[in-house]
């Protein structure tokens, strides 16, 4: 009797493309992100920039199986986030000569992310798991490093700042 060749799992990812309505029920007015973030009109160009670095990270969230309000803390932390580097901006000129990826991925790491202005050490350690989470999506597994800064100090674009 021959044998019957048995089905073999596949590893790779077929789900679905995410569908930008559920996207939007989550992000509602992605679009109009970089205009809440604006201080001078110079801003809309990196903040539409940073949207669209993150809509492939907030797919992959919305398309995810985290619970509804992790998926809306991780959105809310990336509007903060972008935000923040627009800020940023505005103390850093030179910064605005570099493509918006590159600003990302020098204020995300291991470690978490920029720090808040204003913000309690709450909001900060929530920012920080986002940024930790969209740090480990936007570089490949054989690319990270083992955090190079020191633990309890964060760096944000321009300098370097200890947290109190």
């Amino acid at each position: 009797m021959p044998k019957r060749a048995q089905a073999k799992t596949s590893k790779i990812n077929r789900t679905a493309p995410v569908s930008s309505s559920l996207v939007e029920r989550y992000c509602r007015g992605l679009a109009g992100w970089p205009r809440s973030w604006m201080g001078l009109e110079k801003d809309l160009p990196p903040g539409e920039e940073l949207v669209a670095c993150f809509r492939p990270f907030l797919e992959h969230l919305v398309g995810s199986d985290l619970s509804p309000k992790t998926i809306q803390r991780h959105v809310d932390n990336l509007w903060l986030l972008g935000g923040e580097i627009i800020r940023d901006l505005h103390h850093d000129p030179t910064l605005r000569k570099l493509p918006a990826d590159r600003i990302l991925h020098g204020v995300i790491g291991d470690d978490g992310g920029p720090l808040i202005h204003n913000g309690s050490e709450e909001e900060q350690s929530s920012l920080d798991s986002t940024c930790r989470k969209l740090h480990r999506f936007l570089t490949p597994h054989s690319a990270r490093q083992p955090a190079a800064r020191e633990k309890g100090a964060q760096t944000r674009v321009g300098d370097r700042q200890s947290r109190p």
